[in-house]
Order: structure tokens, then sequence, then C-alpha cells
């Protein structure tokens, strides 16, 4: 291996190394807690070979959010690899049960993408590729009319609400005495996604009633 060869590696290595401490320091303590020096501690590398990675703890903080939702996007769009094309409403499903599994295995990952914000100044949010997975699948339910005439912006944010909140509370609250998590899991994508199916009319076609408030 050529010696510059050996320090790329070596520079990527240790940026893996960063990123892995600092979330896990974020997770622990908090963001206003979190110290570039007590990064290097951890590490055992100097201040400066930490800002030689990141200039400062915002900027290594939106990485690991962005490097989170690339984890989600992933695991979100490889689903459908090698398999076979199922029904909307059941990839719709699949991809719900995707996304509280990924949250459970990858609890860290999630708080960043989800749960950890600091206090900065108010800016536009981001809406992530990973909603964007839903919204489609959302749009394939309403367009070949698996669901009443919804609107598919609502419909996505609500059932994206309904599974960030079953993901949230078996992350945040282990010691609650929970049932089963895949018969939880099941109960709330079920509930949540078979409530906006099309209702079948006497004639065989299918009445797409709005969702209204009352």
């Amino acid at each position: 291996m050529s010696a510059i060869s050996h320090r790329q590696k070596h520079k990527e290595e240790l940026r893996r190394v960063i990123l892995a401490a600092a979330r896990d320091i974020f997770v622990r303590q908090g963001y206003e807690s979190f110290s570039m020096r007590k990064l290097a501690e951890k590490i055992e590398y100097s201040p400066g070979s930490v800002y030689l990675h990141f200039k400062n703890k915002e900027e290594l903080f939106e990485c690991l959010v962005e490097d989170s939702f690339a984890r989600l996007l992933k695991t979100l769009t490889d689903l459908r690899n090698g398999q076979e094309p199922t029904s909307p409403v059941e990839e719709l499903k699949k991809g719900m049960r995707a996304y509280v599994e990924f949250g459970l295995r990858n609890p860290n990952d999630y708080r960043f993408a989800f749960m950890l914000r600091p206090p900065v100044k108010k800016r536009e949010y981001k809406v992530h590729e990973a909603f964007d997975v839903l919204r489609f699948l959302v749009k394939r339910c309403v367009e070949q009319r698996c669901f009443r005439a919804v609107d598919v912006e609502t419909t996505a944010q609500a059932l994206w609400a309904s599974v960030h909140g079953i993901t949230s509370l078996l992350i945040q609250r282990p010691a609650f005495p929970w049932v089963a998590r895949k018969e939880l899991m099941a109960q709330v994508i079920c509930t949540t996604v078979d409530g906006l199916a099309a209702t079948p009319m006497a004639n065989g076609s299918t009445r797409r009633a709005s969702c209204k408030h009352p």
C-alpha cells in the first residue's frame, strides 16, 4: 500500500471513530454537554485531530443526523430488492414495519434522526427522502383505489406520526410492560392502514369518501 493510500485509509478510519464516539456522547450527555475536547479525550486524540474533520460540534451533529437518515432511507429502499412486487397496501405496511424495526435495531440512529434537536435558531425544516418513500407508497394506495379519497400528504403525515409514536415509546420507555413487540407493531400498523381502506359498494365499485373532521 502506498503512503498516500495508507494516510487516506487512516483518515477515513479516524472519521468513523470520531462519528461513533460523538454519537455516543450526544445521546448519553445531550447536545449542551457535548464538547470537541470531551470527544478528543474519549478517542484519545488531540482536539486538533478532531477539528481537521469537523469545524465545530454543530457541523458534527448535522453530519450524524444526515448519516442516520441515510441509513433509514437505505433500509426502506432495500425492501423490494429481490422480492416479488406486492399489493400497494402490503408494501406500505411492510415499509412501516421496516421503519419501526430500524428504530429498535438502531436506537441511537433513530434518536439522531427524530428525537435529538440542538437549540439553534429557527430555520426551514428539511424534509428527508425517507418521508418521500412513505408519501410515494401512500400515493400508490390512493391512485390504485386501495384507499378512500384521502389527501396524500395528510395521510402520509398521519401514518408517520403513528409509527413514530410507537417507535419512540419503545425506545424511551423500555421498562413499560409492553406486550410482544411484533404483536404491538402489527396492531398499530394494521389499525391505522386498514382504517383507510376503500369501502366496497353493492355494485362492485368502491366508495372513496373524503376524510373530514366532524
